[in-house]
């Protein structure tokens, strides 16, 4: 039934809630139609929980049984439902029909799969499936498993998430659990966070990966940040706010950085840009306010390498960058007062 539901949306829908991103949104409708599971790798901030989520958006509502398990009234999975004993049945939207997991060193099998409940065990036996309390991958029937940082969940949780994406089968204790849920399963992986686990090959060849890179035009950036970020009421001039996007897609190309700030950072210095000029009783966002945002914002979303690092800070690194840019583009230096010496905000 899901797959179905799939093909009539995905046809249609262009999933127009990540801009741009064209190949990735053709990449990931032909590998969804075909019922594959899939990893979407990029650096953080370019939209990939958002384009999951999308997909999600765009499923009908349905009509559910009322148990933890989402069973459909004619297809019943879980034990209750089975017995006849759920009695209601509610509705439920695309976007309650997507369950997330957040990937974490501390996360658990049990989290993924679930657990037996020591009260349930002793009223209904130790090996009856009454026992058995459901884990996220049950509650995503019917809709959408996302694993978020699919990278950052220990080996035992991954051997636990092969065995129910090969085998359709889990084993709990004494228990085997047969998995006969529905469930579309996306996972997104950050490549640059050095925080994470190994996956296996065996794990990985259970997936087609999509990567998804950074915006591709500085008008795309322009759109989401603008699209996304919040209006505190200060006008933010056209070519000014095209500089300050500029001047961060400028530092992903630089060659002496190990992390690259993403769109989260251009978000950042859009927002406190704004927040800057308000506070200085202004209107309109001036060339020294997105100056003065730049420290808080971007210093800690680079990395330099290590050759770089032993001889300067970020913050060093980012001054002499933004010498270096208003050199390049004098309209950005037009007006900035103290823009080659330093004002006291770490630039």
């Amino acid at each position: 039934m899901l797959y179905t539901e799939l093909r009539q949306v995905l046809l249609q829908d262009p999933l127009a809630d990540i801009i741009g991103q064209g190949t990735v949104k053709a990449e990931l409708k032909s590998a969804l139609l075909a019922g594959r599971n899939v990893v979407i790798v990029g650096p953080p901030g370019i939209g990939k929980t958002t384009l999951a989520k999308n997909v999600a958006k765009i499923l009908p509502a349905i009509t559910v049984q009322d148990c933890p398990y989402h069973c459909l009234p004619k297809k019943p999975i879980c034990p209750e439902c089975r017995a006849g004993k759920t009695k209601g049945t509610k509705k439920i939207s695309g976007s309650e029909r997507f369950v997330r997991i957040q990937g974490s060193p501390d996360l658990t099998a049990e989290d993924l799969i679930g657990d037996i409940d020591p009260l349930k065990a002793l009223k209904f036996g130790p090996l009856s499936m009454e026992a058995f309390t459901p884990g996220k991958l049950f509650k995503a029937n019917n809709g959408i498993l996302f694993f978020d940082e699919l990278n950052r969940c220990p080996e035992k949780l991954q051997n636990a998430l092969l065995q129910a994406l090969e085998e359709h089968k889990i084993t709990i204790g004494s228990y085997d659990v047969d998995l006969e849920t529905d469930f579309l399963f996306i996972a997104t992986m950050n490549p640059e966070d050095p925080s994470t686990e190994r996956l296996s090959e065996v794990l990985m060849d259970r997936f087609d990966v999509l990567t998804m890179g950074y915006p591709a035009t500085l008008e795309e950036e322009r759109t989401i940040v603008i699209g996304k970020g919040k209006d505190l009421g200060a006008a933010f001039p056209d070519e000014l706010l095209s500089l300050t996007i500029r001047f961060v897609r400028l530092l992903r190309q630089s060659d002496k950085l190990e992390k690259r700030p993403g769109v989260r950072a251009s978000l950042g210095l859009y927002e406190r840009s704004q927040a800057n000029a308000i506070l200085a009783n202004r209107k309109t966002v001036e060339k020294d306010d997105v100056r003065a945002a730049i420290p808080s914002v971007l210093a800690h979303r680079i990395k330099l390498k290590p050759s770089v690092e032993y001889l300067k800070t970020p913050e060093e690194f980012l001054r002499e960058s933004l010498t270096q840019f208003t050199k390049d583009h004098p309209e950005f230096a037009a007006g900035l007062p103290g823009a080659h010496g330093n004002r006291g905000d770490g630039l």
